[in-house]
């Protein structure tokens, strides 16, 4: 229905007949010229109503309430005033739908919405720059993590979201009626992405929805969220430390080529920091130095997070934590099974990946099933499955919605998720 974009839209078209398609960002009327702002996905431009350049009907049809979504048919013509050094003389205006509901808030943002509002409205909140320019963001991120594994020769693959038991253990599940019998949604692909290693698909990765049933209402939590999921078998948590390690910049590198734009909506200047990898032992230390309040066996408040940050840098891999706080199908260290081959990443004070090098022989990993509290018979599939030849095995996850939030340094985590899911919102 459009012959350009609005980005396509430069001086070298001037005189050259064209065909755009969006929504009314803007009108302003003067005694004898109406200008209205056009805006799509690209951008925005300026469409120009001038008494003696366009007929009376013209200069009426651009009269049109904001977000009305439209086609405009005319002639470019360059001006030094207009923003993008050109606009458009129209000769034809359609309004596609003429809107019969108010708009709940402003999209310009002169006047600025509360979350709820603007969650409420979702679709209206995506026409905001500020909500395009993060899920732009987003779509690179989900597109280079893709990308740079299957260079690396990784197998995509999918899992299911309903399970017969906790693939994690606790009881943050969220519990569905599976015909006769009762299922839950998955708290994360762990158990199925490590099947696939010992069927001999050597390396996956998968992108993947995971429901985690916590009753909380921080900022930092949804109920559902997307993971991007690597395992790798024959390999050891420092293999998979290095493939995070890549990952991660690599991804950061894409977002600051791709998302210039974005970026500059956003009013941020995006770095890509080196990353540090320290023990869990040394973290604490430091940690206690410095006056704060936590014991070796403690897992990291967010405040912790934060001063982790402020003392070991933007993207930091914390390595091999105490056991007893880790998922337990976490491979204890043969010298010191009080610990286990387990990291975090940390960046910019937020944790937003965890991984491990994994159990793969099947009687330690009833033992740790036993140490967590939960019944090993409940788990006898994936038990049983170790027992076929499973090699050495570790992976990792990255929680895409943390991941964006600490991009583009949003203070809530729903700004990140497209149709956010928390204890309280269930719609749209």
């Amino acid at each position: 229905m459009r012959t350009h974009y609005v980005s396509e839209i430069g001086p070298e078209l001037a005189g050259r007949e064209v065909v755009l398609a969006g929504w009314v960002h803007e009108v302003r009327e003067t005694s004898k010229i109406t200008f209205l702002i056009l805006r799509d996905i690209t951008g925005t431009i300026q469409i120009i109503g001038k008494e003696g350049e366009v007929g009376p009907s013209i200069i009426k049809a651009l009269s049109l309430p904001k977000e009305s979504v439209i086609i405009i048919k005319g002639k470019v013509k360059a001006s030094k005033e207009a923003k993008k050094g050109v606009e458009i003389i129209p000769d034809e205006i359609s309004n596609l739908n003429p809107l019969s509901s108010s708009i709940p808030f402003e999209v310009t943002g002169k006047v600025p919405a509360e979350i709820d509002v603007r969650l409420n409205n979702r679709h209206i909140d995506m026409r905001r720059k500020e909500t395009l320019a993060i899920f732009k963001i987003e779509s690179t991120v989900l597109n280079a993590f893709a990308s740079f594994f299957s260079k690396k020769g990784f197998m995509q693959i999918r899992t299911p979201s309903i399970i017969s038991e906790a693939s994690e253990g606790g009881a943050d599940l969220f519990s569905v009626k599976y015909f006769e019998r009762e299922a839950y949604l998955a708290q994360s692909p762990q158990l199925y992405k490590q099947l696939a290693i010992i069927g001999g698909f050597d390396r996956v990765f998968m992108i993947t929805p995971v429901f985690r049933a916590e009753k909380s209402n921080t900022v930092y939590h949804t109920t559902e969220c997307t993971q991007m999921d690597i395992e790798m078998g024959f390999a050891d948590h420092n293999d998979a430390i290095k493939h995070l390690s890549s990952c991660f910049t690599a991804v950061l590198k894409e977002v600051k080529k791709r998302n210039k734009g974005e970026l500059e909506v956003l009013g941020l200047e995006l770095e890509v920091p080196k990353v540090k990898t320290v023990t869990y032992s040394n973290v604490i230390k430091r940690l206690k130095e410095k006056g704060h309040l936590i014991a070796h066996g403690d897992d990291f408040s967010k405040e912790h997070e934060k001063a982790i940050q402020q003392e070991f840098g933007n993207a930091v891999i914390i390595k091999d934590y105490p056991t007893q706080v880790r998922a337990f199908y976490s491979m204890p260290k043969e010298k010191d099974p009080k610990l286990c081959n387990s990291f975090d990443l940390i960046y910019n004070g937020f944790e937003i990946s965890s991984g491990a090098q994994r159990i793969h022989k099947a009687d330690l990993l009833a033992d740790a099933i036993k140490n967590k509290g939960l019944d090993p018979s409940k788990f006898e599939f994936y038990i049983n499955a170790f027992r076929t030849g499973a090699p050495p095995h570790a992976g990792w996850s990255i929680g895409l919605e943390r991941f964006v939030m600490c991009i583009t340094k949003s203070t809530n985590i729903r700004e990140a998720s497209l149709f956010p899911r928390d204890r309280k919102r269930l719609t749209p």
